[in-house]
This record gives C-alpha cells, sequence and structure tokens, in this order.
C-alpha cells in the first residue's frame, strides 16, 4: 500500500492511499480511554483493548510504533455499561494480529494508547523484575550499586540481638534473627506472611523448574552454580528458620512496637522485638518448611533436612497446641495476621509434609478434611493454603489415592470453570467482583486456581482467562495503571513504601506489586483523599500514603511472580 506524507506545522501526517482517514505521529503523548496490557501479548494470545468512551466511535486501528502505518484495522464493539467501573466502554479485539513488533492502538478523537509489544516471551521482563523486587526487600544487608543500582542502601536491621516480648513466652533475653524480606511497605518481619508466599514461590519452581538461571537477577549470589531464584527464596527461608522456638512452636512476628516513620531501613533505628507464639504461624511455617525440603534436597541435602525436621517440629507442635491464637499485645500495633480458623493452615502442612514423606500418617489426617473449593474475595494468607495443599496433590497423583485425588481434581476444574465463565462478563475480563484491601492478590490468585486446570486439562479458556488476569494486572483495567513497579509506561510512582518514600529517587522501588483497588478505602480516616463518588474498580490512588490501596506486600507479589513464570512457561 502506497503512501503520502505531509508536513503541515511541524506535524507529521501519513496517509494510506485506500484509507480515508489520516493517523499523526502519537508523539508522547498517550490517552488513558485506552486500557490495554502496556507489556505487550504473546502472538497466538487474545488481544482485547477496553476504550473508555460515550461516543459513536466504530473503528480502530493498530498501528506499527516505528513506522507510524497501521497495520490492523478493526471494529469496536457496541457499547457497553461497566458498573463496577462506573463507565461506558467499547472494547477493540485485534486477537488476530499476531505480527511480532511495536504497537499503538489509535481511535479517532480519542488518540493512541500507551505502545505495546506482541512477541515471544513478552512478559520475561516483568516476570523477573517481580523476583528482584524481592531482593530490594532485604533486611540484614546492604544493597550494593552493582547489584541494587540506583537503589542501593546501607545496611539496615541486622536483627542480631532482638529482645522477646512478654507474649513470646520469654521474659528476657534475645535472639539471632537476621535476613529475610521485608514484608511489605513497612520494615518488619512476620512468619505468615512469609511462609505463605514462600509456598507460592515454590509451587512455582516445583512445577517449572529452573525457569530463572545462576546470572538471571544479578543478585549478590549469582555465579554460584544455583539458580538466583532459589538464592532468593533461601534469603527469606533463613530467617523465617530463626524463629522456631525450642519446642517447635513458632514466633508470630519480629517488629517494632509501632510502624517506624517513612524513613530509610538504616534510619529506622527503634528496638525489634520477638512477638507472640501461634498455631498460624506455626503451620504456615511447617508447609513451606517441607516444601522447601523438596525444592533444596537436589542441591543441599543437609539444608532439606533441616527444613523437615523443622517442619516436623512446628506440625507437632501444632497438633498440641490446635488453637493458639496469636492477637497483638496492647502495646504492639503492627499488623497482626491475626486468624480464628487453622483448618485451611492444618490441611496445607499437612499435604507438604505427606508429598515430602510418603508418611501415610499424614495422609489420615487428610482423608478426614472436608475441603471447601469455592474461592471467595479476601482468600488471601488467612484461607488460600488450602487451594495450595491440593495444588501439591494434584502434581503428585502417584502417592494419592485415585478416589481422593479423583475428589481434588472434581473440585479444582469445577472451581476453575465458575471463575473462567466469570471472566465473560465481569468488567475488564478477571474473575473478581468483590474489591477488597489486596485484590489485585485476588486477581492473581483466582488466576492461580485456573492455571492448575490448565495444568489438568489444556482447555484454550483457561489459558485465556490466566493472560487476561495478567493483562488486568499490567494496564488493562478500571485505573489505567501497570500496577507493577517499573514495568509499563504508567506504573505506581508512589507506592506506600518506605524507602520509596525516603530515598530521594524519582522512580519508586521496582519489581513491586500495588495491592490495588479497595472499596473499603481503611484510609480515608488517616487523611487519604479519593475522587468523590468512586466506584470499586476505581478506589485506588497512586499517593504514598494510601496503604490501603497502594501498599505493596510479600503475599501480593507472589501470585504474580507464579501467573507470570506460568505463562512464560506455557505460552511458548
Amino acid at each position: 500500500m502506497s503512501r503520502i506524507i505531509f508536513l503541515y506545522g511541524g506535524l507529521v501526517l501519513l496517509f494510506a492511499v485506500s484509507c480515508k482517514e489520516a493517523i499523526p505521529n502519537p508523539g508522547d503523548t498517550f490517552s488513558g480511554q485506552i486500557r490495554l496490557n502496556q507489556i505487550g501479548y504473546y502472538p497466538n494470545a487474545v488481544k482485547k483493548a477496553v476504550v473508555v468512551s460515550e461516543m459513536d466511535q466504530r473503528k480502530f486501528s493498530v498501528v506499527d510504533s516505528h513506522s507510524g502505518e497501521p497495520v490492523f484495522s478493526g471494529e469496536l464493539s457496541g457499547q457497553l455499561d461497566w458498573e463496577l467501573a462506573g463507565e461506558m466502554v467499547r472494547i477493540a479485539d485485534f486477537s488476530e494480529f499476531k505480527k511480532t513488533g511495536s504497537y499503538h492502538i489509535y481511535i479517532k478523537d480519542i488518540g493512541f494508547s500507551f505502545p505495546f509489544e506482541i512477541k515471544e516471551h513478552v512478559l520475561l521482563p516483568v516476570f523477573k523484575g517481580s523476583i528482584k523486587g524481592l531482593y530490594f526487600q532485604r533486611a540484614s544487608m546492604a544493597l550494593d550499586e552493582k547489584h541494587a543500582s540506583q537503589w542501593s542502601r546501607p545496611l539496615g536491621h541486622p536483627d542480631d540481638s532482638v529482645l522477646y516480648h512478654p507474649s513470646s513466652g520469654k521474659q528476657s533475653g534475645s535472639l539471632n534473627s537476621p535476613k529475610g524480606w521485608y514484608d511489605a511497605g513497612d520494615y518488619n518481619k512476620y512468619v505468615v506472611n512469609a511462609s505463605f508466599p514462600l509456598g507460592q514461590f515454590f509451587l512455582l519452581e516445583e512445577q517449572y523448574p529452573n525457569s530463572v538461571a545462576d546470572g538471571d537477577l544479578n543478585i549478590p549470589e549469582s555465579g554460584n552454580g544455583i539458580s538466583d531464584y532459589l538464592d532468593e527464596l533461601k534469603y527469606e527461608m533463613d530467617w523465617v528458620l530463626t524463629m522456631q522456638d525450642e519446642d517447635g512452636g513458632m514466633f508470630h512476628k519480629l517488629t517494632t512496637k509501632n510502624f517506624e516513620e517513612m524513613v530509610m531501613p538504616h534510619e529506622a533505628t527503634n528496638q525489634k522485638y520477638i512477638v507472640g507464639k501461634g498455631t498460624a504461624a506455626s503451620l504456615d511455617f511447617a508447609g513451606a518448611a517441607a516444601q522447601a525440603a523438596r525444592i533444596f534436597m537436589p542441591y543441599d541435602s543437609i539444608y532439606a533436612e533441616k527444613c523437615l525436621q523443622a517442619a516436623k517440629k512446628a506440625y507437632n507442635w501444632s497438633l498440641e497446641n490446635p488453637q493458639l491464637e496469636f492477637v497483638n499485645p496492647e502495646d504492639i500495633s503492627t499488623g497482626q495476621y491475626g486468624d480464628t480458623n487453622f483448618d485451611d493452615e492444618f490441611f496445607w502442612a499437612t499435604s507438604q509434609l505427606f508429598i515430602t514423606t510418603s508418611d501415610n500418617s499424614y495422609l489420615e489426617h487428610l482423608k478426614k478434611e472436608d475441603i471447601d473449593f469455592n474461592y471467595s474475595p479476601g482468600d488471601g494468607w488467612t484461607k488460600f493454603m488450602r487451594f495450595m495443599g491440593i495444588f501439591t496433590l494434584l502434581e503428585n497423583k502417584s502417592l494419592v489415592p485415585d478416589e481422593l485425588y479423583g475428589t481434588f481434581r472434581e473440585g479444582i476444574l469445577n472451581t476453575a470453570d465458575d471463575l473462567t465463565t466469570r471472566t465473560k462478563t465481569n468488567d475488564y475480563f478477571q474473575c473478581v467482583d468483590d474489591f477488597q484491601w489486596g485484590s489485585n492478590s485476588d486477581v492473581l490468585n483466582t488466576a492461580m486456581i485456573i492455571a492448575q486446570a490448565y495444568r489438568l486439562e489444556k482447555k484454550p479458556e483457561y489459558l485465556t482467562a490466566v493472560r487476561q488476569a495478567a493483562d488486568y494486572i499490567l494496564g488493562n483495567n478500571a485505573v489505567g495503571y501497570s500496577f507493577v513497579t517499573g514495568f509499563g509506561d504508567n506504573p505506581p510512582m508512589f507506592i506506600h513504601h518506605r524507602q520509596s518514600a525516603a530515598d530521594g529517587i524519582v522512580d519508586p522501588v521496582p519489581g513491586l506489586l500495588s495491592g490495588g483497588p479497595n472499596k473499603d478505602k481503611q484510609d480515608v480516616t488517616d487523611g487519604v483523599v479519593y475522587p468523590e463518588n468512586v466506584t470499586p474498580m476505581k478506589s485506588w490512588v497512586d499517593h504514598e500514603d494510601s496503604y490501603a490501596s497502594n501498599e505493596i506486600c510479600l503475599n501480593w507479589n507472589s501470585p504474580l511472580t507464579y501467573i507470570l513464570g506460568f505463562l512464560e512457561q506455557e505460552s511458548k
């Protein structure tokens, strides 16, 4: 197709001879009315952009970012009224277009979308970035410029002499408890929310080993002959192991009495304490440690055995203390990670220990469990571990009795079918319609369930649903942001994260997932301002004070890493 090029007032206009419409050069101005995955799409994936407009547009074009030429055109869908988003929208479906390259969507009177790519391994950079984000959360070590670039910083929180709080059961003394990751935007470490994310991270390694090679992440351990992914996970596992009491029970958290101010780690010097002890932390640890034993056995059998023995001790302690609920002491106001029902934790720990040991005494406990296969929004660190147990049992069919295996398989497939059906009618093509604290992790956890169904039955609609969850996280959502710091053309810039707020660097620490829309907006009482009459899907603000919508957290990054890793492997 021949082109005619006109220069007018410095503006380049490109015309295809057979087309009536002129497409201008996009420059650096992009329309927030066109929402799509700002990273890009696999060539054979379903590709849909959401166009927010009440005007009567009918056509869209895919424009090559380099040449400015339209390379695909299509008809927009009829108008849809999306109540959760509070928007009138049309859909631009360009799934038929599969040519690799860099592109924009263009719509007359609206403009250009953010750029995106179509290519194999398109999500690999953000996958690796989501893991490198954990390195930036490391406690007890300096981050040097070689590995941290502009986000280098001095050592914070050596945690080599942490006082016992009376709630730990000890009246004096201290614990040497270094390493690990800061849990969220604060500088504390929590056993519950270290163990559960580790389980999700470990699952990826078990299902898709060596997805990350030695040297891929540029961390201090790179070059030691072991996957950088396992090196990073071990840094957290090393810390959690230190939190076990002599009797096998797990201390609940390592924390200051109150949250620190928005300062750098080395400037946050308030006394830390070993706080509490409980069934939830002990069982979550038992599950993660039993899993770690399998993961590390090929590389370090001594370390693997250490993890397994610690898991057994924590599990046995939990059997003797099956209902010990943790509640914050009066003088502690940091994250509680409380729970009152430990059935899910028992199931996860029992499942992991059974698969690791093949000990039928654990299997007998599993046979007695009545499992709920339904996913409810908010099923995070209090309940989702029951699914984690099921996932592991399904991965080890030869060890599980046929009838029990069949129950788990049918339950997951039925749940995945229901969730996948919802994606076809839900705003922005994901499974969630109740936006609570950490809603982005709900989007990704439901995608994890569907991913397991895909591993059981290679239905294209399962893979599409998982991809559309990633599309949502990476920009195809009601606020038009890619929710992962440092990735996409419109990522969060002001996450609730102390280093990012205090380091004087414009860009926040990369690779961290913002919590996402939260209809409850608990931080309004602390002065955070949301748009007036904001809808559930838009209850999010890019402001460092918004801990209810824009904080980061380990158990949000873990399903992100899993889903991106899954897609990189299953989209080959």
